[in-house]
């Protein structure tokens, strides 16, 4: 069944939302043009798509915790890993995106909450393979997938951390002396999503870039977004609809994008 206020947004969005053209600030308008629209074929995309491909043929069932029903509830069912895999990895045209955002920051660290069977992990370890890679997943059976492809794949060193994101993420960002990339997919509550935003804050600098998945998920992911907007410290975002993006640039106008993706 179509979402209908989904639908609205998403056209009002396609109304409102500009392409590179007219944009004047300089760090946006290379952003859109260099990475949000960069649609070169890349040898990355081919290797970190045989492990989706791997994934729609796996008919094995896993028991999937979802947390995001809220902060210590557990839905658990029976899936099979190709329906996940189809129903919950991040389409192939918006993980290459997290691929060049990546690529494009070059952190030294990356932090994802939200494993799910790791395909965007690959691609953000890969858009920066000297990053420590750090991500989260609540599910432990969708962990074990994920390590599974993480091993077929040779990566060794991501550090994947099973548990409550309101239980694992103090600890992995107090570790941190700064924060270069985060990726909140996880959880998608106005309360939560707000909670983790602050937690990030006092360890934000020049070049850090947060991404919020799902921004018109619900109301209350609209409701946070539009918090994370007004927030002093935030001096630009982007919205794609899919995702948004955090800039906390100085010198930089406040100003918030709605771009065509």
């Amino acid at each position: 069944m179509i979402n209908v206020t989904f639908a609205k947004d998403f056209l009002l969005h396609r109304f409102k939302s500009k392409n590179r053209h007219g944009l004047h600030s300089p760090f946006i308008y290379r952003l859109v043009d260099e990475v949000i629209y960069d649609n070169k074929h890349k040898e990355v995309y081919d290797i970190v798509e045989e492990q989706r491909d791997h994934l729609l043929i796996d008919d094995r069932m896993i028991t999937v915790a979802d947390l995001g029903a809220g902060s210590h509830v557990n839905n658990n069912k029976q899936k099979k890993i190709s329906d996940i895999t189809i129903n919950a990895l991040k389409p192939p045209k918006l993980a290459k995106l997290l691929y060049r955002l990546a690529a494009f920051t070059q952190p030294t660290n990356i932090i994802e909450l939200g494993t799910c069977l790791g395909i965007t992990t690959i691609y953000l370890q890969q858009a920066a393979p000297n990053a420590k890679v750090y991500t989260l997943e609540g599910c432990p059976q969708t962990a074990g997938v994920a390590k599974e492809v993480f091993e077929r794949a040779g990566l060794n060193d991501i550090n994947i951390i099973t548990g409550n994101f309101d239980d694992t993420l103090g600890g992995v960002l107090d570790s941190q002396e700064k924060l270069d990339f985060v990726y909140i997919d996880g959880n998608h509550q106005r309360d939560a999503t707000l909670r983790y935003f602050e937690w990030c804050l006092p360890k934000v600098h020049e070049d850090t870039m947060l991404i919020f998945d799902d921004i018109y998920w619900s109301d209350g992911m609209k409701q946070a977004w539009e918090q994370i907007k007004t927030h002093p410290q935030v001096s630009a975002t982007v919205d794609l609809f899919w995702i948004g993006l955090v800039f906390f640039k100085t010198g930089q106008a406040k100003e918030d994008f709605k771009i065509r993706f």
